[in-house]
């Protein structure tokens, strides 16, 4: 015989490790995002029209407290496992306080850029 030496598989051992790995991370990759999106509540704006989510507040792992703007009024309601329950109609509305960021810049204002540079065109896709 000759010392001619045979080419490795494509199929050893070793590159379907490597693959497994890279699907593997590229799957953990993807559930991190969701739990971020989920939890810093980055998922997209909410209410675009007459009834929007003004804030909300957390009482329990599945509870929640939520202020709801209709039309020029406010309603405060509460959100469970059950369901959800009107607590009460507000008589004043209440202004809600713009949280600023580490640079002292409103988070309002960078969503809102944000917003304006998604929707030029050659912005993102």
């Amino acid at each position: 015989m000759t010392g001619i030496a045979q080419p490795a598989s494509p199929l050893s051992v070793s590159s379907v490790a490597q693959l497994t790995l890279s699907l593997a991370a590229i799957v953990a990759l993807i559930f991190a995002l969701s739990w971020v999106l989920k939890r810093f509540k980055l998922a997209g704006p909410r209410g675009r029209g007459e009834i929007s989510v003004i804030d909300e507040l957390a009482v329990g792992p599945r509870e929640r407290i939520m202020l709801i703007r209709v039309g020029q009024s406010q309603v405060l309601i509460g959100v469970g496992a059950t369901g959800l329950v009107g607590l009460t109609p507000l008589v004043a509305p209440i202004v809600p306080v713009v949280s600023s960021g580490p640079s002292g810049a409103p988070a309002a204002l960078f969503a809102d850029r944000l917003r304006e540079f998604m929707k030029r065109p050659g912005g993102a896709a």
